[in-house]
């Protein structure tokens, strides 16, 4: 297809380009110029691309249409490549932090976690003053301590609300796999600990779910697929798994996702659309739709994701929970699909911050599987019990990408915003965010190769109708890409990571609304085949893309709700390495807005009391 090239762009060297609030760098909107399809579309689109000349034409105008020649494929720019976004450790002295020692065992890193919260009155006292909140993780253990219940009561419980929630009037498709002997068995032993009162930790006998990406004895992993697990075994635990297994938790089964995290709906057409506890007709968003759904609805206080293009900010602002992405390299990938090398992230889904800590503190540190040699950081963590919550923070804000998004959505932060300078005195600092658009399409670019490239000898043995139909024509798609493309988008990810760097000199976190759009309604002719719809999808993924093409840790916490009813999230992204700030800064945002949470539609009540 040479004879067809196109003009590509033309970048300035990163230190030509103004990144101040009076930069005359233009901001990109996502060009997507793709209708959606779904059913008989879907499948029609997916033979055309299939066909060995047609598609060929057919693939070289979408990629053209949407701006990927001009932008990536055929740019011109002089940064050399970055293929990884490690960065060393930087021992920024923070305040209101405690250090610990870096390798001590998961049950520790809890209980050093647990002494930075606040104290369990004050904990209560918050508690009694929300009209609605969902039981963390904290509320389990001392349920459990006090004798008021017990995990193998929970679990139960727990049991039965998952089958309830696969009626036909629901139909919430939460898991993909989960094993009621397996559950039982677990918390039984659980149970008798408490009973000779030598619980692990806080998170002895709590219910945690696992997306179906990540493996987990005794289930398969199927990445969504009905074929993956049948070439590929799970005999072991992921590492991160197995850091929460050692501190008690309950793993409760694997959830739904979205087929191979090929998609941003979460409608799997193998095991069900998982569907959004606050309103039932709507998206969950993906891929680790089963994950955020969960936590939700209250079955767990929290849940593992996988985090390759906002796969766990994006569903958990969409369903009204905590969604965490650390930092590139903080969590061991062992035991993870390999889907995406360079851009994914194991990411943690949690009733509150709290929560996302705890869970945190457990499946960090280093291990003998550890990425790299030079991701060795200190462990550090935030002190959440103090009453004085940071000041002095300045949050970078691009206007016109932060404005691009949904009036409810923009109306919504920006008052969050006027809320934070008003209690904490935080300032915003308004910065230009150059080749947005272009981050965008060069990290669709790399997820979608190294997707391709590690699963290719795998689906050399599997026959192309047992993918769904939105997943056949991503990876027609993603295998369209050529190395001269992945080069160019490994110098874009250079040029962006040192745009990030300096405002990150101007700024403590960047803010952001977590997505441009709310849930959206789950129609019924993509139930069976899946569907393509890269307009939402875009906007759902608009403020998502450099925390994990640039490896920077992420959160998003829930501050109201649109018009219908349905959450709204403000993303704060942080520089490499600065968890203990992005936790402190998320957990002072969620103290303003969280009695104002409302109950989802399908909820559960695990520990049975009146709220």
């Amino acid at each position: 297809m040479v004879v067809f090239k196109n003009k590509g762009a033309v970048y300035k060297a990163v230190r030509d380009v103004d990144i101040g609030p009076n930069s005359r760098e233009v901001y990109v909107r996502a060009n997507v110029k793709a209708p959606r399809m779904a059913g008989v579309l879907v499948k029609v689109f997916a033979w055309f691309l299939e066909a060995p000349i047609f598609g060929a034409i057919l693939l070289y105008i979408l990629k053209r249409n949407n701006l990927i020649h001009k932008l990536v494929s055929f740019a011109e720019l002089e940064e050399p490549p970055v293929f990884v976004p490690s960065q060393p450790f930087e021992d920024v002295k923070e305040q209101e932090v405690k250090y610990i020692e870096s390798d001590l065992p998961p049950h520790q890193q809890v209980q050093q976690a647990i002494e930075c919260l606040p104290s369990f009155s004050e904990d209560a006292s918050k508690h009694r003053k929300l009209s609605f909140h969902r039981w963390t993780i904290l509320d389990y253990s001392r349920a459990y301590s006090s004798g008021e219940t017990t995990p193998r009561l929970v679990a139960e419980q727990f049991i039965a609300a998952v089958q309830e929630s696969c009626n036909p009037q629901l139909h919430m498709s939460f898991f993909i796999n989960y094993n009621t002997g397996d559950i039982l068995k677990q918390a039984t032993e659980s149970t008798l600990r408490y009973e000779r009162g030598e619980p692990i930790s806080v998170l002895d006998g709590v219910p945690i779910a696992i997306k179906d990406e990540i493996d987990c004895t005794p289930y398969p992993t199927t990445g969504g697929t009905t074929w993956l697990h049948k070439l590929r075994a799970c005999t072991n635990d992921a590492c991160c798994v197995q850091r929460l297994r050692s501190c008690g938790a309950i793993l409760v089964g694997k959830t739904n996702m979205h087929e191979l995290g090929a998609g941003t709906s979460g409608i799997n057409p193998h095991y069900g659309a998982t569907r959004n506890p606050y309103n039932t007709s709507k998206v969950t968003g993906g891929s680790s739709s089963g994950s955020a759904a969960v936590v939700s609805a209250g079955l767990c206080p929290a849940a593992l994701g996988v985090d390759g293009g906002g796969s766990v900010r994006m569903p958990a602002a969409l369903c009204g929970v905590v969604g965490f992405k650390p930092t590139f390299g903080c969590v061991s990938h062992s035991g993870v699909l390999p889907l995406n090398w360079t851009v994914g992230m194991v990411g943690i889904l949690a009733s509150t911050v709290e929560d996302a800590f705890i869970v945190y503190a457990a499946i960090s540190g280093k291990t003998s599987s550890h990425q790299s040699s030079m991701l060795s950081p200190k462990a550090c963590f935030p002190l959440l019990k103090s009453t004085n919550f940071t000041s002095n923070i300045k949050l970078a804000k691009y206007g016109e990408w932060f404005n691009d998004c949904s009036d409810d959505i923009k109306v919504c932060c920006s008052l969050a915003l006027d809320k934070l300078h008003k209690h904490y005195g935080w300032e915003t600092v308004e910065v230009t965010i150059p080749d947005i658009e272009t981050m965008r399409l060069a990290h669709y670019l790399t997820i979608g190769s190294e997707c391709t490239t590690s699963l290719s000898s795998l689906l050399q043995n599997v026959n192309i109708e047992e993918l769904g139909w939105d997943t056949r024509v991503a990876f027609r798609v993603y295998g369209s890409f050529d190395s001269v493309e992945y080069l160019n988008a490994q110098r874009i990810r250079s040029r962006t990571m040192q745009f990030h760097e300096k405002i990150f000199e101007k700024a403590d976190v960047i803010v952001t609304p977590t997505t441009g759009a709310t849930a959206y309604s789950i129609m019924n002719d993509a139930l069976k085949t899946g569907e393509l719809d890269y307009i939402n999808g875009a906007a759902f993924v608009r403020y998502q893309i450099a925390g994990n093409f640039l490896g920077l840790p992420a959160v998003t916490v829930p501050i109201g709700y649109d018009r219908l009813g349905l959450p709204i999230g403000l993303q704060f992204i942080g520089r490499h390495w600065s968890e203990p700030k992005l936790i402190r800064i998320s957990h002072a945002l969620q103290a303003l807005f969280i009695s104002d949470y409302r109950k989802p539609e399908v909820y559960y009540d695990l520990l049975k009391k009146k709220k």
